[in-house]
């Protein structure tokens, strides 16, 4: 029989108990039950589970148990240097976990900051010198802080690399190498992350010392409580199978995943056009853009929200019943961060991909990562875009029906009227009708134009001298 653990036997400060009772938590998951003693015990922390499953408590609530010895109330920013560095690799992600470490925090003294890219850095600098403990990041937005001096780096004494793999694997490792070198070499370092291949577990060599390794469930496995099937479509259909879902009474809450930005925008207008109420998320949307769809979607006033990848990672949305895989995704781990975004903490959710024929390679490589095969279903796909299209063809057709009866009585009555028109008479003339005489008219200009004498011309200018 598997002992149930509390929060309470693990250590904590009843000001972090009290927050936890503050928001509603009583029983720790597994990979808090289990990472939680490792990190306070100060060893080296490489933990993975499956998305929604509580990661982020699992390395907050530990870092501020141990920063706690630190706190100070006292106003100058000299008492509140940074020592814990929390390193996230998408905003949405770095805003939600700073979010969970201050409400965790929110019974002592320590405070804690989010810095990330897309909005004006100097916004940011003002909250910096005041002092802060705990610090989240993206590195890019960090290392900018680091450029101009707004951040001292040189007292921290916990790492925490949150959604490990993309951090190492998705180009961030030259930043992170910048960044690294930068912190005290006695710290402690903690990577959670909800997938782990072979060669992210040698990159995390380079900077973890003799790390423990956690893994609460199955490598890379997807949650038992996240129903997924999936449907093979053209990719033509694609747009009508969706709007043909969305318009079922389950289909409430919807985050819609896309490869492309395109993709994303063009869909989302789609969707619009069709009476739902849609928005769409991606790189090239400004920060505030993205916070004001996602604040709108977590308050229900969006039903669907079109996103790329850069939001499969960080959104914590509560009791979201379903993601749909628009566009399967080629590299398999994205789709265990997509589907994750459903049945969180112990909730239940559905997960709908679309397969093309072209994307069925995808779907292989995706079973082989998860070790499942996901249920195919068949559905009959309702096109109320060909059926209005055709209505439209009809009623195009007849107004070329109309267009050409019109002109054939347009035509008919100008006939009409240009016999009814008199006709001119033909101007005669007999001057300018007759032809042409080129040898007359000659002889008419010579009797016309007088002959001309020349004058002599100077000897200076280049005459002849007149002989005597």
């Amino acid at each position: 029989m598997t002992e149930i653990v509390n929060f309470d036997s693990l250590g904590l400060a009843p000001e972090l108990l009290k927050a936890l009772t503050d928001s509603g938590y009583t029983t720790p998951t597994p990979i808090q039950a289990q990472a939680i003693p490792v990190a306070l015990a100060g060893g080296d922390l490489m933990a993975g589970a499956q998305t929604g499953t509580g990661k982020t408590a699992a390395f907050a609530l530990p870092l501020l148990q141990k920063l706690l010895p630190f706190a100070n109330s006292g106003a100058s920013p000299a008492k509140h240097p940074v020592r814990a560095l929390i390193l996230t690799p998408t905003r949405e992600l770095a805003i939600q976990v700073e979010e969970s470490v201050r409400a965790y925090a929110k019974h002592t003294p320590l405070r804690s900051l989010v810095v990330y890219g897309g909005v004006d850095i100097r916004t940011q600098t003002p909250h910096l010198k005041t002092g802060i403990e705990v610090l989240v990041a993206t590195p890019g937005r960090l290392l900018d802080h680091i450029e101009q001096k707004t951040v001292q780096l040189n007292q921290v004494q916990m790492l925490v690399l949150d959604e490990a793999d993309r951090m190492l694997d998705m180009g961030f490792m030259p930043d992170l190498k910048r960044i690294l070198a930068l912190l005290p070499k006695q710290r402690q370092n903690l990577m959670f992350s909800a997938t782990f291949s072979n060669d992210i577990k040698k990159l995390a060599d380079d900077f973890l010392t003799k790390p423990q390794l956690i893994e609460v469930a199955r490598s890379n496995a997807t949650n038992d409580n996240v129903t997924q099937k999936m449907y093979s479509v053209a990719q033509s259909d694609k747009e009508a199978l969706l709007i043909q879902l969305l318009k079922a009474p389950d289909a409430k809450q919807v985050i819609i995943f896309t490869k492309t930005k395109i993709t994303a925008n063009r869909l989302s207008r789609s969707l619009e056009r069709e009476g739902l109420v849609a928005d769409a998320i991606h790189g090239d949307k400004t920060q505030q853009e993205r916070i004001k769809a996602l604040d709108a979607f977590k308050a229900g006033t969006i039903t669907a929200l079109v996103a790329t990848d850069v939001a499969a990672r960080g959104l914590d949305i509560s009791e979201l019943p379903m993601v749909i895989n628009y566009e399967i995704p080629s590299a398999p781990e994205d789709y265990v961060h997509r589907i994750g975004r459903t049945g969180r903490a112990g909730a239940s959710g559905i997960a709908i991909s679309f397969v093309s024929p072209e994307e069925e390679k995808y779907m292989v490589e995706i079973e082989k990562l998860i070790k499942r095969e996901i249920t195919k279903e068949i559905i009959v796909i309702e096109k109320p875009v060909a059926r209005a299209r055709t209505s439209s063809t009809s009623s195009t057709t007849s107004s070329k029906a109309n267009r050409h009866k019109s002109s054939s009585s347009t035509s008919h009555q100008e006939a009409s009227a240009t016999k009814r028109m008199p006709t001119k008479k033909k101007f005669n003339d007999p001057w300018f009708d007759k032809p042409y005489e080129a040898v007359v008219a000659q002889q008419h200009a010579s009797a016309r134009s007088p002959s001309i004498r020349k004058a002599p011309v100077a000897a200076l200018l280049g005459g002849l001298i007149p002989t005597k």
